[in-house]
C-alpha cells in the first residue's frame, strides 16, 4: 500500500468514524459538527486519490472547514440543552488522538516527498487535522463544562 492509498483508507475510517458521532450525539449542534468532519475526511480522501492519479489540484479549494464559527455559536445557544453520557466523551478524546496520529502521518510523509506541490498538500492537510483536533478538544470543554464553556477566539 503506497502512501497515497493508506492516507485514503484514513480518512475513509476517519468519515465512518465522524458519520457514527453524528448518529451518536444528541445535540443538534454536535450532530453539524460531527457531519461536518465527516464531509471534511472525504474531501481529503479526494484530494489523495486525485494527487494518486496525478491529476492537476488547485491548492486555493484546499481551504475545507468554513462554517465553524456559526456551529460553536449553535452549542452555545444550546447549552443548557445538553444531555450526553460519560462514554460519549471517550468517544471524542479517542477522536482527537485519531487526529494527532493523523496530523503527525501527513506531517511525517511529507518529509520524504520530492514534488514541492504534494508536499505542500500533505502539509496543509495535516494543518487541517490539527483545525479537527481542535474542534474535537472545544467539545470536551463543551461537555464537561457546558455552563462555563466559551468557543476559544480562534472559532
Amino acid at each position: 500500500m503506497n502512501v497515497y492509498e493508506y492516507a485514503m483508507k484514513v480518512e475513509k475510517e476517519g468519515e465512518a468514524y465522524y458519520r457514527e458521532m453524528a448518529v451518536a450525539a444528541s445535540n443538534a449542534g454536535l450532530k453539524k459538527i460531527f457531519t461536518m468532519l465527516a464531509d471534511e475526511e472525504i474531501k481529503h480522501y479526494n484530494v489523495f486519490k486525485n494527487m494518486m492519479k496525478k491529476e492537476k489540484m488547485d491548492l486555493a479549494k484546499l481551504d475545507l472547514i468554513t462554517d465553524t464559527k456559526t456551529i460553536f455559536q449553535t452549542l452555545l445557544e444550546e447549552k443548557d440543552n445538553v444531555t450526553f453520557d460519560i462514554d460519549q466523551i471517550q468517544f471524542y478524546k479517542d477522536a482527537i488522538v485519531r487526529e494527532e496520529k493523523s496530523h503527525d502521518f501527513y506531517a511525517e510523509n511529507a518529509k520524504k516527498i520530492e514534488d514541492e506541490k504534494e508536499k505542500e498538500i500533505f502539509l496543509h492537510i495535516a494543518n487541517e487535522e490539527t483545525k479537527h483536533k481542535k474542534i474535537l478538544e472545544e467539545i470536551v470543554i463543551f461537555l464537561e463544562e457546558p455552563a462555563d464553556w466559551v468557543a476559544s477566539a480562534e472559532f
